[in-house]
């Protein structure tokens, strides 16, 4: 082993408590082999629990076969994969989106490690909500950011638009929205977010110079009973929005994602060159080249959304009855439910003694939560409820 120094830096991504405890709960804890053993019910990440989509796998294959020399040369953005990309994002959001303003990524992590890192400089304060995203924090400290956080209402699941306000300083640069949002499947509405605009125009005119918006967007093809999404960048045009094809698709080890800039963000030239320069500097962080010619028929794919629906309504329903409160999430692919213990964590303990894998709120900074991941099969759910129902009896015999 090296006996030169870890840098500071590493160290103070690894003792962020939010990383710590997700490299614990994944690595450290015996959960890669628990959830692999027969009989175990996995609820935990957003993994795939059944084989792909054929027509995934073909397009795969089909971009894997060369069609010149260059094929598998060194690959910048495609315009074919960014014109694809443009051309499904305005039928989600209804902005006049182009290629020429989408940054292919790997995945949805490299959309917002360039995001923080083409406009703040090491010091800059990025303000984020929670319970959040559980790497937010982790990526923050690796671009030299100072993590910021403000609950949301515990109520609503929505944004505490007066916690944002108190937050932002002279040092703000970032305001990070996540919606569909991962944990609670909130989707904010449209007033809200008018209103965040409002408020970081008259904080960015205040401190004399510009906050932006990263939108955290993966989910925002899977939303439920005909609910519309909207998007920060409808509203607010500093606003760079992050997107994964992971969930839309169900396949989260194939690293491919987009960052998209606004049609009326006035400066967005200048940060495209930022990202582009970060994309190499920080490793040519572009997804390879077989994902990328794959775009344009993975735009038109997608898990099984209604199938998706009919298992928040079964799981969700089910826990209800027993007496579990749990919200009805308006998108993405968990529940959030209150834990019938205040200590979060030793109630997933009692869940994982009964073979049911689960997540803490703690891990996303909420305490007195879990979370639940419906990426499981609707078999695994059924298998599931009496195990819910026995360990919720078992508490609340004690």
């Amino acid at each position: 082993m090296s006996d030169r120094p870890v840098s500071e830096r590493s160290v103070h991504i690894g003792a962020a408590a939010p990383f710590r405890m997700l490299f614990e709960f994944a690595r450290k804890s015996g959960y890669q082999e628990r959830r692999l053993e027969p009989g175990v019910l996995d609820f935990t990440f957003g993994d795939p629990h059944e084989m792909p989509l054929p027509e995934y796998v073909e397009a795969l294959r089909a971009a894997a076969v060369p069609g010149d020399e260059l094929w598998f040369a060194y690959k910048f953005s495609l315009v074919e994969a960014q014109e694809a990309a443009a051309e499904s994002l305005r039928k989600v959001v209804d902005l006049p989106w182009t290629g020429d303003r989408i940054r292919m990524t790997t995945g949805g992590f490299g959309a917002i490690t360039l995001s923080m890192k083409a406009v703040a400089d090491p010091g800059d304060e990025v303000v984020y909500s929670l319970p959040p995203w559980f790497l937010y924090e982790a990526l923050a400290l690796e671009a030299g950011l100072v993590p910021v956080k403000v609950r949301i209402d515990a109520e609503t699941f929505d944004l505490d638009l007066d916690a944002i306000a108190a937050a932002i300083t002279p040092r703000t640069r970032l305001v990070v929205v996540n919606s569909p949002n991962n944990p609670t499947g909130r989707i904010y509405p449209e007033a809200t977010l008018r209103a965040l605009a409002d408020l970081l125009e008259t904080a960015s005119a205040r401190n004399g110079r510009r906050i932006y918006l990263i939108s955290d967007e993966p989910y925002n093809r899977i939303v439920f009973d005909g609910a519309r999404f909207r998007s920060p960048a409808e509203f607010y045009p500093h606003t760079m929005l992050c997107y994964s094809y992971g969930k839309t698709l169900l396949a989260p080890g194939q690293r491919l994602g987009y960052l998209a800039l606004p049609p009326q963000m006035p400066d967005a030239e200048q940060v495209i060159d930022a990202v582009e320069s970060l994309q190499v500097a920080a490793g040519w962080l572009f997804p390879n080249a077989v994902m990328q010619y794959a775009v344009p028929r993975l735009e038109t794919l997608s898990l099984d959304v209604a199938h998706l629906q009919a298992k928040r309504d079964r799981m969700a329903g089910a826990l209800r009855e027993m007496g579990y409160d749990v919200a009805t999430p308006e998108g993405t692919f968990y529940l959030f439910p209150r834990s019938p213990l205040e200590d979060d964590e030793a109630f997933v303990a009692l869940l994982a003694d009964a073979g049911v894998l689960v997540m803490p709120g703690r891990l996303f900074e909420t305490p007195g939560y879990f979370r639940i991941c419906l990426t499981a099969t609707m078999d695994t759910i059924e298998a599931s409820l009496p195990r819910f129902e026995s360990v919720l009896a078992g508490v609340r015999s004690v």
